[in-house]
This record gives C-alpha cells, sequence and structure tokens, in this order.
C-alpha cells in the first residue's frame, strides 16, 4: 500500500495533520501512519519501517500473528525495537516508597496527636523521621496528608513508610587526645600524685599553684590534668577545689561515674577534710565550733568574702588546738562542715587568730617575726571519702617546706598533729567508765531516798 488517494477537495491530508479526515474517507488522515505499521509488521519489518526483514521460518500462510522466534536466532540486526508502554504503577514522587504499612487507629488512641501515637505504636521512629516523611507526603490519614501534630480518630486508617534500615555505623576511629604538656610539665603533674586507684587520684597540691586558670593565671592543676591520663584515656576531673596559696590533698576523679559520686559526697556533706594551720595567738577555748555566716564583701568584685549576720549564707568550722607556743601563736586542727570560699581563714580573722601569712584576712597582724615564713600556712592534711567501688579513700598529705620548717622553729612535735574524728574515737565504755557509772548512779540512788523521807515527815 503506497497511500490514499488525495480527498476530492483536491487538498492532499499529510500524515502529520492531527485535524481529522477528508470528507469521503471515513478515517482519519493518521490512520495513514497505523495502516503503515500494521503492513510493516505483516512483512515482518520494525514498526515504521518500509522494508522486511526477510521471510519467517515456519510462518506458513500466516501472516496473521509471528510466533517467537528462538532466543538463538535472534540478532541485533532482526531484533524489533521495543515499543514504549505506560507503565501499570503510578510514577512515585522522590522519596515516596510503594511498601507501605497500615495501621487501624484504634479506641483507646481515639483523639491524640499522631506523634503521640507513634510513640505509643512505634517507638523507634523518631520525632524527626516523622516530620520528615509528613513533608514528603509519605505520612497518611485515610488518604490525606498528615502532620504530625494532627488528631486521629477510631477507625481512622494511617498509611507509614516501610521501616527505614539504619546503615551500618562505621567504626569511629579511636580520638587521639593531644598532650600540650612538656616532658617537665608531665613529670611534675605526676610528682604529686600521692594516690591513685581505677577511679581517684589524690595529688599533694603545693602553695602557689591555683586549681583553676582565671585572670593573669595560666600555671594551674586544670591544664596539668593532660600529665596524669595514665593507663586511661579520659583526663581526670575536678570535684572541688583549694585556695591558690593553700597547699595539700586534692581529690580528682578518673572516670565520670566516679565525679557524680565525689561531688554527691561533698554535697551531703558526708566527705571530711582535715586542714592544719599555724594561727596567730591561742585561742581561749581549744575545741569550738565557729558558726557565723558569709557573704561576698561589696566593692570587692567578688575576690573577698566577710562575715553577714543579715545576708550571709550559713557556715561552720570546727577547730582544735593541737599544741601552743606559749601566747605567740598556736597549730591548730580546722575541720570545714560547710564549704564557703575563703570559710577557714574569715573564720579564724573573725575570732580574732587569723592564719599567719593571710595578710587579705588577717593584715599587718598575720605576720610573725624572725624566721617564720610569710607564706600563708594553711594545709589540706587529710581527706577521707567514701569509694565508689566500696571502702573509702583516706589519704594524707606532707607538709610544704616552709610550713614544716616553720612548726620546727616554733618547737612543735609533728607527731601530735593527726587527731582522731569524732567518728573514730572508740566509744566502748571501759571498766573505769563502768565504775565511775555505779557511782554517780549509786549518789543519784541515795539522794532519791533522802528527798522520799523528808516528804514523808512532812506530811
Amino acid at each position: 500500500m503506497k497511500g490514499r488517494p488525495p480527498s476530492k477537495g483536491g487538498a492532499r491530508s499529510s500524515g502529520n495533520d492531527a485535524r481529522g479526515a477528508g470528507p469521503r474517507g471515513g478515517k482519519p488522515a493518521g490512520g495513514r501512519s497505523s495502516d503503515r505499521k500494521s503492513a510493516d509488521r505483516k512483512m515482518g519489518g520494525a514498526p515504521g519501517r518500509g522494508k522486511p526483514t526477510g521471510p519467517r521460518k515456519g510462518d506458513g500462510d500466516k501472516p496473521a500473528f509471528r510466533p517467537k522466534a528462538p532466543a538463538a536466532a535472534k540478532s541485533a540486526a532482526a531484533k524489533p525495537a521495543p515499543v514504549k508502554t505506560a507503565s501499570a504503577k503510578p510514577n512515585p514522587a522522590k522519596g515516596v516508597s510503594l511498601d507501605v504499612r497500615q495501621f487501624r487507629v484504634k479506641a483507646d488512641d481515639d483523639g491524640i496527636r499522631l506523634d503521640r501515637w507513634f510513640q505509643r505504636h512505634l517507638p523507634d521512629v523518631g520525632f524527626n523521621l516523622v516530620s520528615r516523611w509528613s513533608r514528603t507526603g509519605q505520612l497518611r490519614v485515610d488518604g490525606a496528608r498528615a502532620a504530625p501534630g494532627d488528631r486521629i480518630v477510631e477507625g481512622q486508617m494511617i498509611r507509614v513508610p516501610p521501616a527505614e534500615q539504619k546503615p551500618e555505623a562505621a567504626e569511629k576511629p579511636k580520638r587521639v587526645r593531644v598532650i600540650d604538656l612538656t616532658p617537665d610539665e608531665i613529670a611534675y603533674a605526676q610528682e604529686m600524685v600521692i594516690h591513685r586507684d581505677e577511679q581517684a587520684i589524690v595529688i599533694n597540691k603545693p602553695p602557689g599553684l591555683a586549681t583553676q586558670g582565671g585572670t593573669k593565671t595560666d600555671e594551674h592543676v586544670d591544664k596539668l590534668l593532660d600529665g596524669l591520663l595514665f593507663d586511661l584515656e579520659s583526663r581526670p576531673k575536678l570535684v572541688h577545689r583549694l585556695d591558690k596559696d593553700t597547699s595539700g590533698a586534692l581529690l580528682l576523679a578518673r572516670t565520670s561515674r566516679s565525679a557524680a559520686h565525689f561531688a554527691k559526697a561533698f554535697s551531703s556533706r558526708t566527705a571530711r577534710k582535715v586542714y592544719w594551720a599555724l594561727v596567730m595567738g591561742v585561742p581561749s577555748i581549744n575545741d569550738g565550733m565557729i558558726e557565723l555566716p558569709l557573704a561576698k564583701q561589696p566593692g570587692t568584685g567578688g575576690e573577698k568574702m566577710h562575715v553577714d549576720e543579715a545576708e550571709g549564707l550559713p557556715a561552720r568550722t570546727r577547730y582544735r588546738v593541737i599544741e601552743r607556743a606559749g601566747n605567740r601563736a598556736a597549730w591548730v586542727e580546722l575541720q570545714p562542715y560547710t564549704g564557703r570560699t575563703h570559710q577557714l581563714r574569715v573564720h579564724m580573722a573573725a575570732i580574732g587568730h587569723p592564719i599567719v601569712g593571710d595578710g587579705k584576712y588577717g593584715g599587718k597582724e598575720a605576720f610573725l617575726s624572725g624566721t617564720i615564713s610569710r607564706k600563708m600556712h594553711l594545709h589540706a592534711r587529710r581527706i577521707r571519702i567514701d569509694h565508689p567501688d566500696g571502702g573509702r579513700v583516706d589519704v594524707m598529705a606532707d607538709l610544704p617546706p616552709h610550713f614544716a620548717s616553720s612548726l620546727h622553729d616554733l618547737g612543735f612535735d609533728l607527731s601530735l598533729g593527726d587527731l582522731l574524728l569524732d567518728d573514730e574515737i572508740d566509744r566502748t565504755p571501759t571498766r573505769e567508765d563502768e565504775k565511775k557509772f555505779a557511782r554517780q548512779h549509786a549518789k543519784q540512788v541515795r539522794k532519791d531516798r533522802k528527798g522520799e523521807r523528808r516528804s514523808r515527815g512532812s506530811r
């Protein structure tokens, strides 16, 4: 078939004319193309091609269909071009999965928010993922797009995309801590250690070294903590502090668990700290309790504290005189029952016995003449605290050279310094205590009887 004759009107219909058929043809002009395709298929050629590819084996006289040729007989030249057909499934938007899950809203969930429904029934699906499903149209309720804050009703159908498979987390490279300390600084930090276990480190801080950095303070314990890693990867943590000019035992936590444990012990007052101090003069009471509230002194920028009965915070300090050097000075033990800033220094100055070398709170009267050092004479001698793994950390720190020299020059006996804490004193009654109690009891009985006889005679 070579084509159709022109229509009666004389105008030739083109195969590319899409406006309709001629007056007598009864077929649209585009039918020419389909006739040609039909003829081409009968001739064994590709659609739209005028030349056949040759006779087909096994066709016989039946041109109506063409059986599939064996796979081995196919060739690139004989293979017909694929005909594109519309897909049976709609093309989903980018990021939308067709493999979804359906959930029916039950009576117990009637009226709750959609994100709350996910918390109840699909707790592994986080809010961020629900929000993303909502934005991309994958989350639907009864076929309509839904937002995490929408309220759902019993009987509604919730369309949920399939759970996303989380990619396997790649092994994170181990973080290598860079220690920005010189070998001398590391050696200096490790020389201060007087106790170390899996959970705690105790160092003997020298006077003049701050616990933490600040304005014009570049050298401090916190900077040196990287030198105390030892066999762990994490640096120790500060759980309390000492003043810059105060020496002695400073506790460090080696793990987060022990840091929380020690912090709780300090806040609950179960940790015990014992200080030694050299004070001016001699207190009139050998064993006393100082209870004076403390507050920041106005005009000092918080750098100085003072006793403030009206607005101060409660502060309690116990002191015990260990030994005295005439009326010139006394060696005392101090136990803070609260942890206010500069508490021991302010309390001793407030009762008229400032710590030797403490010009900040004692002024010019806080210094002894002769060979006694002008440095602060306050030392954290002992710390006792419950250990996270059971038992206790109980450590004593040796005196710094200037303090030990001052005690020696004043003639004090160092063996007298370590007094027992109250809970360490054996309260078991001795034989002498029992005899004393019996005498007191017998005396009280005689007194009561004497009173009874007097009351009878008066009747």
